[in-house]
């Protein structure tokens, strides 16, 4: 049975400070996740001055007021400066507005100002409430029902400055902004052997350049967090000469809009352009990125993270009594985490306050320790070491690539060769996976062979599927002797797996299997053991939303059901997350087995729900969903059912899926996982073990695991971990995007965060 309409709960839904891309998709689901709960939502055009205005900017809504919105940047509600609501009078009257459309509960999407005002106005309701009623302009009845205002808020920043979550609304979509400008600058400034310096958004958090100089390969990056000494222009220089004696062709700094020196003195672009021409004698080019950073569409990520977050956040609005504190739904390690809004807003305003003291390493901490690590990879990245020899003697690891191709195999090949140089490793590259070994294939790598391939699509080593053969165990096990291979680093997806399991059982016979091995998980698949994230996953959800986005458009002006398989074999996340992400009313899944009664359910509801003026209805599907039920199969029932009232057409998204350059997500989850494997293997090395091992973020907690234990938590009949974190997210979809009236919305688990602190 659908819930039945609770008429006195209503809530109000607003945008406020700056845009960013994804508040469309909170907004979406806070709205459609109240009506499925029997709610009336309420939208509060152009922020707080919409409630201070009110009339027609408190607007009732309904299920299709925030159709095709998904995809757009911006707010399609709106957003402005108040200044009347930071007036008493005007906060007054945003009261006397809400009161009448009987809103007491509201759910915010902004950044810490407009979290901070919106909680200010809270602890005032119970004042605005009496002096209405004592003014006469509400009854006694308005008083006694809405004593208290209740809040939660989203994030929404495209500068990722919000201390305890872990990603803002936008930031995902303005580091793919900043990391494909960088890439398109990076290919002319090679051309023409030049230096450009590139300005990025960031006036008090450094997440934003120090993520997109990982993810482009910049030579400099200046940060708030993280300033340089006065003097700093003969340091960036002599890294800038560094680079070049090592053969770049270009040289990318990235400065934030709100970089100083440790002394407070602004560095601005021109600084840096100027301090580089007359110390190399090169005019560089400057490029400031300005708002392009938060504009256009947003990514995958800026699509689903925030529909997860309004669903929560309706979620939590509508349980939520005036004792409930004020709090905020962010994501730590994947997971929706409520967060106090006090404590997040004084921590978060407290790092620029470490920076005007010059306490610059706790402003780093307070950033979290990943903020801190990547600095440090940075670092040794962008670096060129001061000689380009490896001492004699030093151990030799060698790298390869093994499964399908995913989108960031480049860049983890990459991180490998420069952070095992920086461990005085010699990086031996196998061209040709596990074959390309047996052929001697194999090639000793510097810190300059791998110059370029961070945001290289492809795989420059070259990858095979297949899962070698126990009659080849012989020429590999030689091929290790004769390289004199000390360590094996393999990355790539389950067949890899598979592989380094099996020689690993087989080290009784083959001797020269008894060396370390480290897997770190590459596969668009996302179906490997300890990872709930792969290296490619991203790129690949992000290739499929950009074909799901061409193919409504294709329908826009017919009447169309569109079906379409994603890849992923038997595990259905890149099926879920991009139905999440484009606005797929059904996705059909492996994990969720389809029965013949549910296709015909399906189709009746297609049939009805275009009688009542659809005009398009999106299916994905996994490719091994169902082995009868195939793509073909429910096109052909879809159509048979709606007797002309739509045409049906269907087509797999193919390995589209896999090209591409790779999204700054999976050039910065390579780094990260290839920097812990090679820490993880280094130690191994330096204490004489044989350990194999495969890398993984479980939770968001990097560790190492055990390659003996690996069946244990792998179901290798259908090629995917028993436990996957993902799927408790599938009962969002039909909520979100299907109003069929009879579904239940299933509450989906919002954690407490106890990662706030101040330092």
């Amino acid at each position: 049975m659908a819930p039945s309409p609770d008429t006195k709960k209503r809530i109000g839904v607003l945008t406020s400070g700056g845009d960013a891309q994804g508040m469309n998709a909170a907004v979406r689901a806070v709205v459609r996740t109240s009506l499925e709960m029997g709610a009336t939502p309420y939208a509060i055009l152009e922020g707080w001055q919409g409630a201070v205005e009110g009339g027609e900017r408190i607007k009732q809504m309904e299920w299709s007021d925030v159709s095709s919105i998904l995809n757009e940047g911006g707010t399609v509600i709106g957003t402005a400066r108040s200044p009347e609501f930071y007036e008493l009078e005007g906060r007054r009257r945003a009261c006397k507005n809400l009161l009448e459309r009987g809103i007491d509960r509201l759910v915010v999407i902004g950044g810490d100002g407009s979290l901070t005002g919106t909680n200010e106005f809270r602890k005032e309701w119970p004042e605005h409430v009496r002096a209405l009623l004592e003014a006469g302009e509400i009854t006694q009845e308005v008083a006694d029902e809405h004593p208290a205002l209740m809040i939660v808020g989203i994030v929404g920043s495209i500068d990722n400055d919000m201390v305890g979550t872990d990603m803002t609304i936008g930031t995902d979509s303005a580091l793919n902004r900043i990391v494909e400008a960088i890439d398109h600058i990076s290919s002319t400034a090679a051309s023409h052997q030049r230096m450009f310096v590139i300005e990025v958004m960031g006036r008090h958090c450094g997440y934003l350049p120090l993520m997109s100089a990982v993810a482009g390969g910049a030579d400099y990056v200046f940060t708030p967090e993280n300033p340089p000494s006065p003097g700093w222009e003969d340091d960036m220089a002599q890294k800038l000469r560094l680079g070049r004696e090592f053969g770049r062709r270009e040289s990318i700094v990235i400065v934030a809009e709100g970089a100083n020196d440790t002394e407070g003195n602004r560095i601005t672009s021109q600084d840096i352009a100027d301090a580089i021409e007359e110390r190399l004698g090169e005019k560089p080019r400057i490029t400031i990125l300005g708002h392009v950073q938060r504009g256009g569409t947003p990514s995958a990520y800026d699509r689903w993270m925030p529909t997860l977050m309004g669903y929560g956040a309706a979620q939590e609005i509508l349980k939520a009594t005036p004792d409930t504190p004020a709090n905020i739904i962010g994501v730590r390690k994947n997971r929706l985490t409520r967060i106090p809004l006090v404590e997040s807003v004084a921590a978060t305003r407290n790092v620029a306050k470490l920076v005007q003291e010059k306490n610059f390493a706790a402003a780093v901490k307070s950033r979290g320790t990943s903020f801190a690590k990547m600095m440090k990879i940075n670092q040794i990245l962008s670096e060129p070491p001061q000689e380009n020899t490896v001492k004699e003697g030093a151990k030799r690891v060698a790298v390869l690539h093994s499964g399908g191709l995913a989108p960031g195999m480049n860049t983890a090949a990459r991180a490998a060769v420069r952070i095992g140089l920086d461990k005085g490793l010699q990086i031996l590259g196998v061209q040709g996976s596990f074959n390309g070994l047996i052929n001697g294939n194999v090639r000793e790598l510097n810190w300059a062979d791998v110059e370029g391939w961070a945001f290289k699509g492809g795989a420059e080593l070259g990858t095979r599927r297949s899962v070698p053969q126990i009659e080849e165990y012989y020429a590999i096990g030689r091929a290790i002797e004769n390289n004199n291979i000390d360590a094996l680093l393999v990355i790539g997806g389950l067949n890899a797996y598979i592989a380094i399991h099996n020689m690993y059982n087989e080290r009784d016979r083959y001797p020269a299997f008894n060396i370390p091995m480290m897997l770190v998980p590459a596969t668009i698949d996302n179906n490997l053991p300890g990872a709930e994230l792969s290296i490619g996953a991203d790129s690949a959800i992000n290739n499929a939303v950009w074909a799901l986005d061409r193919i409504k458009e294709s329908a826009a002006a017919s009447r169309r059901c569109f079906v379409s398989d994603a890849m992923g074999r038997k595990c259905g996340y890149l099926a879920l997350m991009s139905g999440l992400a484009s606005g797929a009313e059904k996705v059909y899944l492996n994990e969720k087995p389809t029965t013949l009664a549910d296709i015909s359910q399906d189709a009746a509801f297609l049939k009805k729900s275009f009688k009542a003026g659809r005009r398009l209805f999106l299916v994905v599907r996994n490719e091994d969903a169902h082995p009868t039920y195939n793509r073909e199969f429910l096109a052909r029932v879809f159509e048979s059912e709606g007797e002309g009232l739509y045409d049906v057409r269907h087509a797999a998204l193919g390995h589209l899926q896999q090209g591409g350059a790779p999204t700054p997500f999976d050039r910065l989850l390579a780094t990260r996982l290839v920097y812990e494997a090679m820490e993880e293997l280094s130690a191994i090395i330096e204490r004489g073990g044989t350990d194999a091992c495969y890398i993984g973020d479980l939770g968001g907690k990097m560790q190492a695991f055990p390659v003996r234990r690996m069946m244990d938590h792998l179901d290798l009949e259908n090629r995917r971990p028993f436990d996957q974190w993902w799927l408790g997210l599938a009962p969002v979809i039909p909520v979100v995007s299907m109003p069929r009236g009879d579904v239940i919305p299933v509450e989906i688990p919002i954690q407490d965060s106890t990662e706030i602190v101040a330092y």
